[in-house]
């Protein structure tokens, strides 16, 4: 069963979100230029690279200025190789207050802010951030930029239709009419006057067309819930130099819209709040007396628990002393009696008495005398004959063991005797 995709959390009202690619091999190099420019001028309050640690997969740099209004802004820009080529760059940015897009962009306190500089490349088409962007001329081309436009999770993309070939007046960006703190965050894709029917067949598939002589913002990945792709259409945009005034209020309006953070915003927004080290006197002091609070609230937990264990102790100790004077002044055990024979065992031993009793009381078989089981042929001759035993005579016969009539009784017979 398919798993449904991580939710995201949303991005924070105060927070400036931006990636992009530099093509050349010395990124780092033109933004301390252009941070130490800035400090000497007091544009920002001061900058810090972070030292570079042996297995770090990115430079990382921090800066710290002021918006109109006395508004902090804390900066990280993180710099790592690209595998097109290049660096790519990712900038968070956070203020005190929710941002605001007529605050000077983040992107030119670490870029600088030249038309000739290689540092605004969007990621996912390669094309520029400040220029005019047009589309190219085979149709599967005009068909992938738009695809990679539209799934593009960082920036925003719109497409304008030219009606008519525009002069050079019209072949200027768009960008330029629009907030300091939406310039470096929009890319605009040119439409020739004969493409209106491919980019709306490469568009069609994401729900949203072109008007003629007009333009579309792209939904972007994932598609923010408020977006209407009828809201943010508009009718017309006239390339003569003015200020397309409908197209930078459909720009500002989607910029507004709660996003999700995309992917790897979450690892910007946290490095930025959670390993930031650029602090001023007033912060570190905080910081130390926070360090100081926790340390004292772990070692009042300590103490509490040694007391505790020191008590229980105490309390075991004077428990078994307890125990062991009541085991001296008791008398000694007596041994147990045996211990009772169960009711079946009881019953075997008496029908064994029972049993031996019968024997005794058994009568004796004939051709036995009274005196037990031996054979009357080897009893002895009367009045003590040879072969009794000794001691024994006829007077030891117990009274009423013979017959009432012993003389009547025959004589009984002997073998013959041998000579």
């Amino acid at each position: 069963m398919p798993t449904s995709p991580t939710v995201r959390p949303a991005t924070p009202p105060t927070v400036w979100l931006a990636r992009g690619r530099h093509l050349g091999s010395a990124a780092e190099d033109s933004v301390l230029r252009t941070l130490r420019r800035l400090k000497d001028s007091q544009d920002i309050d001061d900058f810090l690279e972070l030292p570079e640690a042996e297995d770090a997969p990115e430079r990382v740099v921090e800066a710290r200025w002021r918006a109109p209004g006395e508004v902090t802004v804390r900066a990280r820009l993180a710099l790592a190789l690209a595998s097109a080529g290049g660096q790519e760059w990712t900038l968070a940015a956070e203020a005190e207050q929710p941002w605001d897009p007529a605050w000077p962009s983040p992107a030119t306190m670490f870029w600088p802010d030249d038309p000739d500089a290689t540092w605004d490349r969007d990621v996912a088409t390669g094309l520029r951030f400040r220029g005019v962007n047009p589309l190219p001329e085979d149709d599967k081309d005009v068909r992938r930029v738009l695809r990679d436009a539209v799934r593009s999770p960082w920036n925003i993309h719109f497409v304008v239709h030219e009606a008519m070939t525009p002069d050079h007046r019209g072949r200027e960006a768009l960008a330029r009419w629009l907030p300091p703190g939406l310039r470096h965050r929009v890319i605009e894709h040119r439409a020739a006057p004969q493409q209106l029917r491919v980019v709306n067949w490469a568009l069609e598939d994401f729900g949203v067309q072109v008007p003629r002589g007009g333009a579309v913002v792209l939904p972007g990945t994932p598609v923010p819930p408020d977006y209407d792709a009828a809201g943010f259409s508009v009718r017309s945009v006239f390339l003569d130099g003015s200020e397309p005034e409908g197209l930078v209020a459909a720009l500002t309006a989607f910029a507004a819209l709660p996003r999700p953070l995309p992917e790897g915003g979450q690892a910007a927004l946290t490095g930025l709040r959670e390993e930031w080290h650029l602090l001023t006197l007033e912060e570190e002091l905080a910081r130390e007396r926070r360090l100081v609070a926790m340390y004292a609230e772990a070692l009042e937990a300590m103490t509490k628990s040694r007391d505790l264990y020191r008590e229980a102790a105490e309390r075991a100790h004077e428990a078994l002393a307890a125990y062991r004077e009541s085991a001296g002044a008791a008398p000694p055990r007596q041994p147990s009696e045996a211990p009772a024979l169960s009711p079946l065992r009881q019953l075997t031993r008496t029908l064994e008495r029972l049993k031996g009793t019968a024997k005794t009381l058994r009568p004796s078989p004939a051709g036995t005398d009274g005196g037990g089981d031996r054979p009357a042929t080897t009893a002895p001759e009367p009045d003590g004959g040879p072969d009794a035993p000794a001691g024994i005579t006829g007077a030891d016969t117990p009274a009423g063991t013979a017959g009432p009539d012993d003389g009547d009784r025959p004589a009984k017979t002997r073998g013959p005797e041998r000579g």
